[in-house]
C-alpha cells in the first residue's frame, strides 16, 4: 500500500534513526529554549508578584540571614577581616545550590503530569530550575556589594574571574540536580532525606566558620573529599581574598563540575522516558 507521506517525515518518525538520549534531550533542550525561558520568567514572577517588596526579597533574604549569623558568630570569629563579607560571599552560593536543588527536585517530581499531555524534554524543568537560581544569585550579589561598600572592602580585580566560577558551580548543581531527580522520581522520600543531607553538608563547608579554625584532620582529609568546599571557594577568593582562585581549586572544581554533569545528563536522560510514566 502506498502512502503519500513525504519522504522527510517518515524518516523523521523512523525510531532506527533516532540520535542517543542523551544527545536527543539535549538538541530538545537546545529547540525548547524559549520554554525555559518562559518558565524561568513565571518562576520569578509568580513566586514575587503578591509581595510587597517583590524581588527586593531576592536581596533581602541573604541580608536577613547574613545579619542573624553575623551577630552570633562575629564575636566567636573576630580574627576575620570585615565577616560580613567573608559569611555572605559563602552563604549566596549555598543558597543558590540548595534552593536550585529543591527546585529540581519538586518541579520533576510534581510536574510530571504536563508530559502525559504534550512533549516537552525532561530536562527541561531542571534546567528552568537552574535559571531561576542563577537569576536569584546574581540579584543577590547586589547587596554583597552594599556591605562591601558599606564597610569599605576594596573590590579587586579578581572579581571578573567570578563569570567562571559561577559557569562551573552552575555545571556542577545541574548535574547533581539531575542526578538527584532520578531517584526522587524512583523513591519521593529522597527529597526529605536530602534535606536532612543538605543541613549536615552546610555545616562540613566552610560557610559560616573559617576553614582555619578546624582541626588540621578535617582540613587536611575531609575538605578536599567535600566537592563543595571547591565550588564556595571558586566565589569566595576572587570577592573576600582578592585574588583568582589557585590553580589547585580551579582544575579540582572543573573536573568534579564536568564529571557531575555528564553523568546527571547520561542517567537522566537514559532514564527520561521511563520516568515519564513514574510521574
Amino acid at each position: 500500500m502506498e502512502t503519500n507521506l513525504p519522504e522527510s517525515v517518515s524518516e523523521s518518525y523512523d525510531s532506527a534513526h533516532r540520535d542517543p538520549l542523551p544527545l536527543e534531550e539535549l538538541k530538545g533542550a537546545l529547540k525548547y529554549r524559549g520554554l525555559i525561558l518562559q518558565l524561568v520568567n513565571r518562576d520569578i514572577i509568580s513566586r514575587y508578584k503578591r509581595s510587597v517588596l517583590g524581588i527586593a526579597w531576592t536581596m533581602l533574604n541573604p541580608f536577613g540571614t547574613m545579619l542573624i549569623l553575623a551577630l552570633v558568630f562575629s564575636r566567636l570569629f573576630h580574627s576575620l577581616e570585615s565577616y560580613p563579607v567573608y559569611l555572605l560571599s559563602g552563604l549566596i552560593g549555598w543558597t543558590f545550590f540548595s534552593q536550585t536543588l529543591f527546585a529540581a527536585l519538586n518541579q520533576n517530581v510534581w510536574g510530571g503530569a504536563i508530559l502525559h499531555r504534550i512533549y516537552i524534554p525532561r530536562t527541561t524543568f531542571t534546567i528552568s530550575a537552574l535559571g531561576t537560581g542563577l537569576v536569584n544569585f546574581l540579584i543577590s550579589l547586589i547587596p554583597l556589594a552594599v556591605i562591601m561598600l558599606v564597610l569599605s572592602f576594596p573590590f579587586h580585580l579578581s572579581l571578573l574571574f567570578l563569570p567562571v566560577s559561577i559557569l562551573l558551580f552552575a555545571m556542577f548543581t545541574l548535574g547533581l540536580s539531575l542526578l538527584f531527580s532520578t531517584l526522587a522520581i524512583y523513591f519521593p522520600d529522597v527529597v526529605e532525606m536530602i534535606q536532612v543531607a543538605l543541613t549536615a553538608w552546610m555545616y562540613l563547608t566552610p560557610i559560616i566558620y573559617p576553614k582555619e579554625i578546624v582541626p588540621e584532620v578535617i582540613s587536611k582529609w575531609v575538605f578536599p573529599l567535600n566537592p563543595l568546599y571547591y565550588f564556595v571557594e571558586l566565589i569566595r577568593q576572587p570577592i573576600y581574598d582578592g585574588i583568582i582562585p589557585s590553580g589547585n581549586i580551579v582544575i579540582i572544581g572543573t573536573l568534579i563540575a564536568l564529571f557531575t554533569l555528564v553523568t546527571g545528563w547520561l542517567i537522566f536522560s537514559w532514564k527520561a522516558n521511563e520516568l515519564t510514566y513514574r510521574t
